[in-house]
């Protein structure tokens, strides 16, 4: 159901924007389909685990499989079991992906469309580091550079040293500024008198950024979980607003979970023999109702990257009265 639901979504959307992808190659359009398969695999796998849910539960409704556990002695609660472990795995293995690069599929799908790369240059890049500002005039996702790089220390409203260089390459924790040259600001009562200036070969700074984070704080890109809980931490010490870094990780981990508690509440709330209920009825119900629940968190989910409403209210919120229900449902039916 997964793989058929994914795959309709990317063939739709390839066909919504062929006349975008008319000028690229046969690879690139394989390739964007690829990307947006993977991402519509991300957004419809909690829809998916809802939809097997109630297809299953049809199934042994109409084979009389339900009243045949029922007769040897199991109760609701030992045979969801089954569905909870495999909606929970598959929940396991989404999380997982969405700390790899799975998580940028939509952007590479979109460079494509913009007939640009992945990894494209970024220029004029300045944002706050611990107490100093840097800026950067060119940023080399690819080579994993920077060209000319400056930073500033400020400290009541005055400049106290400025360090600049024409390059720095990311060792794999931080960045190395080459050829660097360092210049300190003396001052007497507040006014400027002389400055120094001292060479060094290298200079170590911007620890943890990584080339993704720095262009992520520039563009707003999407980012994996990881990448946006590395960048959230660093973020939050600066005192940067971290707001959709924080509705990131929750739209990632946290929202998904929507889907197991809806597998535990639809199971106790549908009829378990035929003769009790219209199935029609009870299939266009139960689906509307899965629906509904995806497409508010869907719509939760933008509201809290636009910032209008804190992530914790608008995403947190609502999946654990949602798991309320479901746990109350679980222990008050036999």
């Amino acid at each position: 159901m997964l793989f058929g639901l994914s795959l309709a979504f990317s063939v739709i959307d390839f066909f919504q924007h062929l006349s975008s992808l008319e000028h690229t190659t046969v690879s690139n359009k394989i390739l964007y389909i690829f990307y947006i398969w993977q991402e519509a695999l991300r957004l419809l796998y909690p829809l998916a685990i809802v939809f097997a849910l109630i297809i299953t539960h049809i199934s042994m409704v109409k084979h009389n499989n339900l009243s045949a556990f029922f007769s040897f002695g199991y109760t609701k609660r030992d045979i969801v079991k089954p569905f909870l472990l495999v909606a929970t795995f598959i929940y396991l293995v989404f999380a997982m992906l969405s700390m790899s690069s799975f998580s940028y599929a939509k952007e590479k799908a979109y460079a494509i469309l913009k007939n640009r790369s992945y990894d494209y240059n970024v220029d004029d890049i300045f944002f706050k580091y611990q107490d100093t500002f840097v800026y950067m005039k060119k940023l080399y996702p690819v080579e994993k550079s920077i060209e000319d790089i400056t930073i500033f220390k400020v400290k009541d409203k005055k400049v106290l040293y400025t360090i600049h260089a024409p390059y720095a390459l990311y060792n794999g924790t931080s960045w190395e500024a080459k050829d660097a040259i360092v210049k300190r600001h003396n001052y007497i009562n507040s006014k400027l008198q002389s400055y120094s200036k001292e060479h060094k070969d290298s200079i170590e700074t911007l620890k943890g950024y990584k080339p993704k984070i720095i262009r992520s704080i520039y563009d707003g890109e999407a980012l994996s979980s990881i990448d946006a809980y590395n960048t959230y931490k660093l973020l939050s010490n600066e005192g940067i607003n971290t707001d959709k870094l924080r509705a990131i990780l929750y739209s990632s981990l946290i929202v998904p979970l929507f889907s197991i508690a809806m597998v535990l509440i639809l199971f106790f709330k549908m009829p378990y023999l035929s003769r009790m209920s219209n199935q029609g009825v009870v299939i266009a119900s139960s689906l509307g109702a899965t629906f509904i629940v995806w497409g508010l968190f869907y719509g939760f989910v933008q509201i809290a990257f636009s910032k209008s409403v804190s992530a914790e209210i608008i995403l947190i919120t609502p999946t654990c009265l949602l798991w309320l229900y479901a746990i109350y449902i679980y222990f008050k039916k036999p």
